[in-house]
């Protein structure tokens, strides 16, 4: 097929190979060696030699009327999407988020009492607490962590809670187990969850949970705002449904990074 310009480094045979697979198209299962020599632009005994290294690889067969791929193929696609991680599936909608609000984003999952941070976009701000990945504090007084914690039993709670905290960090808020069981009894309803300055002064947020393909919530994606630039009414308002539509995209899109199949060829 033409090229435009390669490298040095460029390996001619690798991209022939590549062709010769692209060359089998939706309604064309089984193709002759003339038919995949001119659909890969190749000569012909340049593309019989490709089809027979891909047979004996695994990735092609031989058919009475020609060639055919096999399942193996596959593997060339879920080895890319394996390879992702939940960032690498969020970040292009944190990004926009983070555009649209023009506050910080993060993502964070459960360890014991405390959430970690595995994901953030942030935007320049002087915050009480500077936050990174890998950054911890404490579950119940971030909108993060509440959103986690609504989604387990009320046992579940009762022995997460029971474990002590290791973000070095003393939160404002202390509520008794009936206030807490209150709260998180609305996040469950909700669907969402907020803080004000409950972890730390000048820090307020809003939080939703990111779910797998079974519904299980797997992380929580946020909003962080300063309490002195942005109001509880324009965090509701104005972020809240932003947030929502991210949350829902980001959960739509792990559903279907998880739903691809394992490829085993023997």
């Amino acid at each position: 097929m033409a090229r435009g310009d390669t490298g040095p480094d460029f390996i001619e045979a690798l991209a022939r190979g590549l062709d010769v697979i692209r060359a089998f198209q939706p309604g064309r299962p089984v193709m002759s060696l003339t038919e995949v020599a001119a659909a890969a632009g190749l000569a012909r005994p340049t593309a019989r030699r490709i089809l027979l290294t891909l047979q004996e690889l695994g990735y092609a067969r031989s058919e009475r009327n020609g060639f055919a791929l096999t399942p193996r193929v596959l593997e060339l696609g879920v080895s890319y999407v394996r390879s992702m991680s939940l960032w690498e599936v969020a970040r292009p909608h944190l990004e926009r988020l983070v555009t649209q609000t023009r506050e910080s984003s993060s993502i964070a999952q459960l360890d014991g009492s405390d959430i970690v941070y595995v994901a953030r976009v942030s935007v320049p701000k002087i915050v009480a607490l500077s936050v990174q990945i890998g950054t911890r504090f404490p579950a119940l007084q971030t909108s993060l962590g509440k959103v986690l914690l609504a989604a387990l039993s009320p046992a579940e709670v009762e022995r997460v809670l029971a474990e002590p905290s290791r973000s070095g960090i003393e939160p404002r808020w202390r509520p008794d187990a009936k206030e807490r069981e209150t709260v998180l009894r609305g996040v469950r309803a909700k669907g969402w969850a907020i803080t004000d300055e409950q972890l730390a002064l000048g820090i307020r947020s809003v939080a939703a949970p990111l779910r797998d393909g079974l519904g299980n919530v797997i992380a929580a994606v946020n909003v962080n705002a300063h309490a002195a630039e942005t109001s509880l009414e324009k965090l509701t308002e104005e972020h809240l449904p932003l947030l929502l539509k991210t949350a829902g995209a980001i959960s739509a899109d792990w559903a279907m990074y998880e739903a691809v199949p394992h490829v085993t060829a023997s």
